[in-house]
């Protein structure tokens, strides 16, 4: 866990863990960015929490300071919509998938395009970085998920299994093993030396839209357009819980750095806080007026960002 505690003791880190995830109860809106001209279907941060970086139906990037909420730049090489983004560990580069088939990797820094990646047959759904800072995958509507080499742009691997479009792809924190989930309602666990199915999870009777998984690599958690969250051993495949309170698909879910919270998205435009130990409801945020796509949280767990249809990004803040 990430969580800079220094030097604390065993009844000192307890206690603030419980009081992060009290504080999580009491976000408060702070801002609303407006920019694109269609949905924000993306949202990354840097690890430094410095920069956001949005992706929008409206084939353009943008690039923000997260701390002043200032537009830094607005990167428009896409020919579709944009639909997933990654930041590399070194917060140095910005990939990009998109509705138009391509991988773009960019210069973060200075928004320069480094390379273009081309090979997959349909829309590329999601994009995920290894925390090695040096492997790229991507799941796409072509129903494969594709292993690339960061630096070179070179395809390494496809991974073929998933009978519908792959929806979401997301990688353990250790590195070793990659999840993806799809549109024919399951969540395949690959290994990655040498690439192979691991498993099968199911139990969503529709579609996967969002994965996270904890710091410590234990927990999993799915979202689907079932309307429920499920949390998952990730180890086993035992299924731990299932949160159902969404009255709509549910969109995108991320895990607070102390692995204590979750947060998820949905159709019904709310923003849910739970507790992922206990399943416990904490709060619900109302602020867009139309679903919610993509959620995100900093590396310091204080700030949570939300993106929606209705064209917007909203800030929300630990006070």
């Amino acid at each position: 866990m990430s969580l800079g505690l220094g030097g604390y003791g065993i009844s000192q880190i307890s206690n603030h863990l419980f009081a992060k995830t009290v504080a999580y109860q009491k976000l408060v809106l702070v801002n609303s960015l407006t920019g694109h001209t269609d949905w924000v279907s993306s949202l990354a941060i840097s690890p430094d929490g410095q920069t956001l970086v949005s992706g929008s139906g409206d084939r353009s990037i943008k690039i923000w300071n997260l701390q002043t909420s200032g537009l830094k730049t607005t990167l428009s090489l896409h020919t579709d919509a944009v639909s997933s983004l990654a930041i590399s560990p070194d917060g140095k580069t910005l990939v990009s998938g998109s509705k138009d088939g391509t991988i773009k990797i960019w210069n973060l820094e200075n928004g320069s395009l480094k390379n273009t990646l081309t090979g997959h047959k349909d829309a590329v759904n999601s994009v995920a970085i290894n925390p090695d800072g040096e492997t790229l995958v991507s799941g796409s509507a072509d129903k494969t998920i594709k292993i690339w080499n960061l630096q070179t742009g070179k395809l390494k691997n496809t991974l073929t299994g998933h009978t519908k479009s792959v929806w979401r792809v997301a990688f353990s924190p250790d590195g070793k093993t990659l999840v993806s989930g799809s549109y024919d309602n399951t969540i395949k666990i690959w290994n990655l030396q040498p690439p192979s199915l691991k498993a099968t999870f199911t139990g969503h009777t529709d579609l996967i839209y969002s994965l996270a998984i904890s710091p410590d690599g234990q927990t999993l958690v799915s979202g689907s357009a079932d309307k429920t969250i499920k949390i998952w051993n990730l180890q086993t495949g035992e299924l731990k819980n299932t949160f159902n309170w969404h009255k709509y698909g549910v969109t995108s879910v991320a895990i607070s750095p102390d692995g204590e919270t979750l947060v998820s998205g949905s159709f019904d435009n709310t923003i849910k806080i739970w507790n992922l130990q206990t399943g416990e409801l904490k709060n619900t945020l109302a602020g867009h007026t139309d679903l919610v796509y993509a959620v995100a949280i900093s590396a310091d767990g204080q700030t949570l960002v939300s993106g929606s249809k209705d064209n917007t990004i909203k800030m929300w803040r630990v006070p």
